[in-house]
């Protein structure tokens, strides 16, 4: 498998932690130096591992955003 780069520009929010330190986070990511993009994955204290995970542009982040807001929580 090839190598994956990437740099977390931004730290948007920590949503969770589990019990082993993991924290699900929304974070600004720029994957193999590529534009910045929406990403919402769990993260190993140190960033050293991560699980899988969703990727959105802005666009699409926004729309999500206003599916959120219509539906009753």
């Amino acid at each position: 498998m090839a190598d994956i780069n990437y740099e977390i520009v931004e730290t948007v929010a920590v949503l969770s932690e589990n019990n082993k330190g993991w924290k699900k986070e929304l974070n600004v990511i720029s994957w193999n130096n590529r534009a910045p993009k929406y990403d919402l994955r769990d993260w190993a204290p140190e960033h050293e591992k991560m699980g899988k995970g969703v990727t959105l542009s802005k666009e699409e982040l926004i729309q999500l955003k206003e599916i959120l807001n219509k539906m009753e929580l």
